[in-house]
């Protein structure tokens, strides 16, 4: 017959390091996905979307520019208006007063850094040097 068998008491588990990672990442994945359909919404082909802070008449704004894969330009004011208030409310701790890179593939948003080779003694660094 069907007899329920009994087990003994419910051993309770803390969440390890690894499922609390894996739950970042699953997270992290499902945000970057949001951003990207929003982004191709906006614009398609978008690849990347970069920004630059800027001063037009004594206030300072910050220029978008939305790139397709070739690197390309696309898109037109409003779309590069909607991009930053995408990334805005995406990012709100991000510091829009140096330039920022997003790539849609990874998600990341990073500090647009120009980088110039060493040996030019372009680099103000003295461990380039």
């Amino acid at each position: 017959m069907n007899t329920p068998q009994t087990t003994g008491p419910r051993i309770e588990t803390v969440p390890s390091a690894f499922t609390a990672g894996t739950r970042a990442a699953r997270r992290h994945l499902a945000r970057t996905g949001v951003i990207a359909r929003q982004l191709d919404q906006i614009t398609p082909g978008t690849a990347e979307a970069r920004t630059v802070p800027v001063t037009i008449d004594g206030e300072p704004r910050t220029w978008v520019t939305l790139l397709n894969h070739l690197g390309q330009p696309i898109g037109d004011a409003a779309a590069r208006t909607a991009a930053l208030g995408l990334l805005d409310r995406a990012f709100p701790g991000a510091d829009w007063s140096v330039p920022q890179r997003y790539d849609i593939r990874t998600g990341h948003l990073a500090e647009d850094v120009p980088l110039f080779p060493a040996s030019l003694g372009i680099d103000t660094a003295r461990a380039a040097r």
